[in-house]
């Protein structure tokens, strides 16, 4: 399997190494493959397909927004736990496309349920029982309202089944993560290992996004799989409770997409104690290591945020609760004078200070601390006696921003992720459809 470098040509998209990004080890029981059905004209990787030959568990979130994709009226129809393949296709939502959008991703489900039964007929084992339409879920993302690609789509579908490959180097991993992206300027990967129990079990996982990102989710899919044996129940409540503090705590414009997808599939190769309930002790290493992957995923992903010269942190502790708090640091992320100001390089603290007021919460104004980075740039209602706008200035020019506002009215606290405007995001939204 070979990298489509055409995935690479735009001149919008910075050339990625391999060599920058983490070595991801291959996952038992799943096979990867990546190839052009010539959606954008150009012939880059387009289709990307995860396969289950024994099957696995999973648990999957989705957009909360109420305009939604086919892919995601399919896969919110599928009830059972277990499923035997992911499809995903970039360059094209499949949404507001009728009729003619759901029809089209029926016709791709038959083609590729009839394949996957065809390859597993073919192996040594034979095959036990057909794949059924119902074992497969799909992720769609691209344009909104132009109609769905469906006949290239199932046409390409046989090449995407023979190529697929049980081993997943650090060239599969890339080209899957490259095939999913569309204004992504490079691909998003990552990977960590734990414990459960005695057992050593691996995670990996890959996502896209760069534009129309905010909760919940934000314009972005993620696939993450481990080869740990855990019923598709407590991968639910641990995906919602970690998506908490990473895919729902990242914001770079505000905007909500149709088609947001994060899912945690699990092939149960490794034979860990058996989990009784996800309060099991068991599950705590395991918890960790998941978060450390998302969060390192959605970061990746405000990095790439369309336009973005700047990584923003916004801390907001001492509140009444974590509600609190995360509405007051969303309120910054998303000002648009807020992050204009950052990409000027301008230590406009009153930005902050009109977004936290304009959050709505129960604050109380004399007891506010703002800093910027480790500079206190005011306290009382007032700006800091040991304010410094010329150390500030300095400070802004780094790319990476901390900015901390302490409510002191509590003990509950919540971080958010987002980057500055620029004048590119204007530039690469005009001509998101040229």
């Amino acid at each position: 399997m070979t990298v489509n470098l055409k995935n690479f040509f735009n001149p919008k998209v910075k050339m990625s190494k391999m060599g920058e990004f983490q070595e991801l080890k291959p996952i038992e029981g799943l096979e990867v493959s990546a190839v052009s059905a010539d959606l954008y004209g150009d012939g880059r990787d387009d289709l990307t397909l995860f396969y289950f030959p024994e099957g696995a568990n999973f648990a999957a979130i989705y957009t909360t927004s109420k305009v939604t994709s086919a892919c995601i009226n399919w896969n919110l129809k599928i009830k059972k736990n277990f499923i035997k393949g992911l499809l995903v296709n970039t360059k094209n939502a499949n949404t507001f496309t009728g009729i003619k959008g759901a029809q089209g991703l029926k016709e791709i489900a038959n083609a590729l349920a009839k394949n996957l039964t065809l390859k597993s007929s073919q192996s040594p084992k034979g095959v036990s029982e057909v794949v059924k339409i119902t074992d497969l879920l799909f992720s769609s993302t691209g344009v909104i309202g132009e109609d769905f690609p469906h006949i290239k789509i199932k046409n390409t579908i046989p090449e995407l089944v023979k190529k697929l490959r049980s081993e997943q180097n650090k060239f599969v991993w890339f080209k899957a993560a490259s095939a999913i992206m569309t204004t992504d300027t490079r691909p998003k990967l990552a990977y960590e290992e734990c414990k459960i129990g005695n057992k050593l079990v691996k995670i990996s996982g890959i996502a896209k996004g760069s534009g129309m990102i905010a909760p919940n989710m934000a314009t972005m899919l993620s696939f993450i799989f481990t080869d740990a044996n855990i019923p598709s129940a407590f991968l639910k409540a641990i995906l919602r409770k970690v998506s908490a503090t990473t895919f729902n705590s990242i914001t770079v414009d505000s905007d909500t997409s149709t088609n947001d997808m994060v899912a945690i599939f699990s092939t149960k190769k490794v034979k860990n104690p058996k989990i009784y309930n996800v309060l099991d002790p068991k599950l705590i290493e395991f918890e960790k290591a998941l978060h450390r992957l998302m969060l390192n995923l959605a970061k990746q992903i405000v990095v790439d945020g369309e336009g973005a010269k700047k990584f923003i942190t916004i801390n907001v502790i001492g509140g009444k609760t974590i509600s609190m708090t995360k509405n007051i640091a969303f309120s910054i992320a998303n000002s648009p004078l807020f992050k204009t100001a950052i990409a000027g390089e301008d230590p406009n603290w009153g930005r902050i200070a009109m977004a936290i007021g304009k959050s709505g919460e129960n604050i109380i104004l004399n007891k506010i601390q703002i800093k910027i980075g480790d500079f206190l740039v005011a306290e009382n209602n007032k700006v800091a006696e040991t304010y410094d706008e010329k150390k500030l200035k300095e400070y802004m020019k780094w790319d990476s921003i901390n900015i901390e506002i302490n409510l002191n009215i509590g003990h509950a606290s919540h971080t958010v992720y987002t980057c500055d405007f620029t004048h590119d995001y204007i530039d690469i939204n005009a001509d998101y459809r040229n």
